[in-house]
């Protein structure tokens, strides 16, 4: 089973080509197990990035497939150092020694970007990238299909004995990659927040979980386990999902912008063994609520649980890219109509984090939770650290929402 952390005897590191990723455009290359192909666009660059301890060197080559009769010049750089090959296709698969390479001389990752200075066959496959020496042997590479950056996650502890009614927390992107979700307002039966979707089209998106343990599909869900859907804001899509758990969807079409800061704002409300789920938005500044949803969760009567945000990169081809958002403050209203302030967090990250991704962070910025994962930079945090940010000290205020 391939794994992140390479500790090799012989201190030799392959690194399959699927893990790396095409560069400027991140869908100009075909990826697959056999291979990555389609190398038809002349400006694109493969790129690998890997974590090593600093000082000395390594020594790279890069494993091909051509198709006989054909040639491949190449270049390969690692920081300012390029060097040049050329493979002849004589023999099918075959290695190109591109030689020794110095790395940096603290830790840190390092990329190892391959090019081609002429045309390349459109079937012609790029196997993998070749590391000998020392440093490979220490070296820690993603070796997986999975190119995603870790998702991570702050989890809001709550004060002993407080029971939360509505949750209010505030999200600005401070990078905004295509396939980010910022989720601002998570809770034990769903999620709140907003997405890069496309080049043109950002959500704001708003998520119930049904009640049961189907995972994949919703046309298998007694009725008595359904959430349903008691209202929504204008212009608002709602509908089903499945997949990760099934339950009621809802978004709407806005086109937040990064720089500027998002309010979120979630209530529950018990009916017996069942809660009302609503969820609003605004740009921080602007008095007017805009409604996404109101779901009905069966099997529940209970007030809002397991507050928390992430940060996912929901689709791995650009996953080499840096997502980065403040989050905060973040607020509590218990039943009894008191604000509390939620200023710990608690970091935690999927199982790709644990050895395959480790470019992520968590940090206090401007009295706000900096959290960020990819770009292959990031951390010194670890699974379960806490932080505390400054108190804001000053309550949101809801208004008319009180009043619905």
């Amino acid at each position: 089973m391939l794994c992140a952390l390479a500790l090799l005897a012989a201190g030799n590191l392959s690194v399959p080509s699927f893990t790396a990723y095409a560069r400027p455009d991140p869908e100009s290359l075909r990826f697959g197990r056999e291979g990555v192909s389609g190398w038809t666009n002349p400006s694109a660059r493969l790129v690998w990035h890997g974590w090593f301890p600093g000082g000395g060197s390594v020594r790279a080559a890069v494993r091909l497939d051509l198709p006989p009769g054909s040639a491949a010049r190449l270049e390969l750089s690692v920081g300012r150092r390029s060097a040049r090959a050329e493979a002849s296709g004589r023999e099918g698969e075959e290695t190109v020694d591109f030689g020794d390479f110095p790395l940096p001389g603290r830790e840190g990752w390092v990329a190892f970007e391959l090019s081609c200075r002429g045309p390349l066959a459109a079937d012609a496959r790029v196997l993998s990238l070749e590391l000998s020496g020392d440093k490979a042997g220490q070296a820690r590479f993603n070796l997986t299909e999975r190119r995603n950056a870790a998702s991570v996650h702050i989890g809001y502890p709550l004060p002993d004995g407080a029971r939360a009614a509505w949750f209010y927390n505030e999200v600005e992107a401070v990078t905004d990659p295509l396939h980010t979700f910022y989720m601002a307002c998570g809770f034990r039966r769903g999620y709140f927040g907003m997405q890069v979707n496309s080049l043109t089209e950002r959500r704001v998106i708003f998520s119930v979980w049904d009640s049961g343990d189907e995972a994949v599909d919703r046309s298998r869900v007694p009725e008595e386990n359904r959430v349903r859907l008691l209202r929504k804001g204008p212009g608002v899509f709602a509908g089903d999902f499945g997949n990760e758990g099934t339950g009621g969807h809802s978004h709407a079409k806005v086109p937040w912008v990064a720089g500027r800061r998002y309010a979120f704002l979630l209530n529950a409300r018990p009916v017996g063994d069942k809660t009302v789920y609503t969820a609003w938005y605004r740009p921080v500044g602007e008095p007017r609520w805009t409604l996404v949803a109101s779901f009905l969760a069966p099997k529940d009567g209970r007030f809002l649980e397991g507050l928390h945000s992430f940060n996912e990169n929901f689709w791995g081809t650009n996953g080499d890219l840096l997502r980065r958002a403040l989050f905060g403050p973040a607020w509590i209203r218990t039943p009894e109509g008191t604000w509390l302030e939620l200023t710990e967090a608690r970091f935690t990250h999927d199982g790709h984090g644990r050895e395959n991704r480790l470019d992520y962070s968590l940090r206090v910025v401007d009295g706000r939770f900096e959290l960020s994962n990819g770009g292959f930079v990031g951390g010194g945090v670890r699974y379960g650290d806490r932080l505390r940010r400054p108190a804001a000290g000053r309550p949101p205020v809801l208004g008319s929402l009180f009043r619905e």
